[in-house]
């Protein structure tokens, strides 16, 4: 697609009344808020919170950024995003060629200037909140692939054929960026995907309010558009195993991206009681099969007075908040610290808060309790201090004698983690995991302990953060692109991770 938003000579009046700011001028310039609904009208709805910049605010925005020439902001970011020249092009509404700053990195950017904890990475590296607020990159971001959305921009064009062929099983976050890179390089890519949609946590995790499936299906498309193919309803290990991708298949090399949407329970008395969930599962029927939109989807959900949700990060915001949604009276966040260890994003704290749900801190569930119709009544709960950090860096809960109470609830959501699927291992012979059923790999170049056979994302991590999983996609896809090119010698590697794995 071109861009026919400015033909070619014409002037752009946008950047004609732009002026030049010194570095005093931008340092009086203050962080522009994100507007969005008011609490009181979201909770009863499904639509995005935040509504994004408009054109003024996103300029101004971008006028803050110093144009500091060691650039920090970059190396925060795990995509590799060239920061300062897409906020500069934004700084004078050039907002086409910062569309095209952000894909030569990224294939996801409207996702990432949603989700990604900027505040944690770029943002949190950008020298101008040395003295103030960082540069609102992540804000940025969003506002440029919205803006791109409505005024398409030419995709970057891919590089010759080069007849080789690699297999992605997984359509998330790791496995789209992996493909859009590879595709790019001139390989013909097939992804896998064991759901109905290709998304991943995109599609099943992430609530419609924080992002719009829409949104997804776009950025998805656009990877599409790069010549990559996508086969949905396909269980690698069931459809066919890895080593069936690499013989008879045909595949020069394979990249496991097939995330952790394994479930962790908690091993409680009471756990079967109807109306315990897991996250994955509460939250994979609102959002992937729309149980939101229910009767108008075939999709039915609980009906919940009051809801328990137990863990404090972002899945266990995203569950506690889609409850609120679907009509629950009331919603607690039950969480064995206190809010300093709360592994959720600041923000999406901050929204649980503004919308009522409650934080029930230093508070720890031992046991469900339930009716004679085996249905859930209440949380049995004792009360925790804090003692001396553990291995986490966080500081220990411990039990605080004669202090269990009950917390009434009719529905309870497990949100304490998850797991890689068993399925990959069972059924690919050589190929090495750790004791957490985690693939075992080189860090470096992203090669597991079969030849031609990578991974990234969550499978290798453990739940983790969206763009750290796009971050290993692109490691891989430059692994993949050297080993396909003969650039790239796996056997070392593959003797360093068995060796490890017998150590």
């Amino acid at each position: 697609m071109t861009d026919n938003t400015n033909p070619a000579g014409a002037a752009d009046p946008r950047r004609e009344k732009i002026i030049p700011l010194s570095p005093k001028e931008r340092m009086a310039i203050g962080r522009h808020p994100m507007p969005s609904q008011a609490p009181e009208e979201r909770c009863a709805n499904f639509n995005e919170v935040p509504y994004g910049y408009d054109e003024e605010t996103a300029q101004l925005e971008a006028r803050r950024c110093l144009e500091c020439p060691s650039a920090p902001c970059v190396s925060g970011c795990p995509v590799g995003i060239d920061i300062p020249r897409f906020v500069a092009r934004v700084a004078i509404a050039d907002y086409a060629e910062a569309a095209r700053v952000l894909k030569e990195a990224s294939s996801l950017a409207a996702v990432c200037g949603r989700v990604c904890p900027q505040e944690e990475q770029c943002e949190a590296l950008c020298l101008r909140g040395k003295s103030g607020e960082p540069v609102a990159i992540g804000r940025l971001e969003r506002f440029v692939a919205d803006w791109e959305r409505e005024h398409p921009v030419e995709d970057p064009a891919p590089l010759a054929p080069t007849g080789k062929r690699v297999a992605i099983i997984g359509a998330g976050p790791s496995g789209l960026t992996a493909a859009g890179d590879l595709a790019r390089a001139g390989h013909k890519v097939t992804i896998y995907e064991a759901l109905h949609e290709a998304g991943g946590v995109l599609m099943y995790g992430i609530p419609e309010f924080r992002l719009p499936k829409a949104i997804v299906r776009s950025e998805i498309d656009a990877v599409k558009r790069l010549g990559v193919d996508i086969e949905v309803n396909a269980v690698v290990g069931r459809l066919f195993t890895i080593p069936e991708l690499l013989g008879e298949e045909g595949y020069d090399a394979v990249y496991i991206a097939t995330g952790a949407g394994l479930p962790v329970f908690l091993n409680l008395p009471g756990e079967n009681l109807i109306g315990v969930f897991a996250a994955n599962e509460y939250l994979t029927r609102a959002n992937l099969m729309s149980a939101w939109k229910y009767p108008y989807t075939d999709t039915p959900i609980i009906k919940s007075t009051r809801v328990a949700v137990i863990g404090a990060g972002n899945t266990a915001m995203d569950a506690a908040r889609t409850a609120l949604r679907l009509g629950a009276d009331h919603v607690a966040i039950v969480y064995r610290r206190s809010r300093t260890e709360m592994p959720a994003r600041a923000e999406e704290i901050e929204h649980a808060e503004e919308e009522g749900i409650e934080f029930r801190l230093l508070t720890n569930p031992v046991e469900y309790l339930g009716n004679e119709q085996g249905r859930l009544i209440g949380l049995r709960c004792v009360r925790m201090e804090l003692g001396e950090p553990d291995e986490s860096g966080r500081r220990r809960p411990i039990p605080v004698a004669g202090s269990e109470h009950t917390y009434e609830c009719d529905t309870a959501i497990v949100a304490v983690g998850t797991r890689p699927n068993p399925l990959i291992q069972s059924t690919t012979p050589d190929l090495l995991f750790d004791k957490r059923g985690r693939v075992m790999i080189d860090p470096e170049t992203r090669h597991a302990s079969v030849r031609g056979v990578f991974a990234g994302g969550d499978i290798v991590s453990g739940a983790a953060t969206v763009i750290a999983a796009m971050g290993d996609g692109k490691r891989a896809a430059q692994s993949i692109n050297a080993y396909l090119r003969g650039e790239l010698d796996p056997e070392p590697i593959m003797d360093a991770i068995r060796r490890r794995a017998e150590g």
